[in-house]
């Protein structure tokens, strides 16, 4: 019986999802990347088509949030 495991990618996938998005820093502490290597996984979803959009914190100088475009998936 053979358990599959959730990849770094899948993991960041799944917290774009949420109706709240992830930080940047959310995803760095999830996967144990840095920033650099976050954003490039960003990046490489985009390029394999997932629609990321960037929100603006609510709060003034809060951080960012990212989110997957409902309906978009990376191939």
């Amino acid at each position: 019986m053979s358990k599959s495991r959730q990849t770094k990618i899948d993991k960041v996938t799944a917290m774009l999802r949420r109706p709240a998005g992830a930080t940047l820093e959310a995803l760095c502490k999830a996967t144990g990347w840095q920033p650099h290597s976050a954003r490039a996984a960003l990046s490489t979803l985009r390029k394999k088509g997932a629609e990321i959009e960037r929100r603006p914190s609510e709060t003034r100088g809060g951080p960012s949030s990212y989110h997957l475009v409902a309906g978009q998936e990376a191939r």
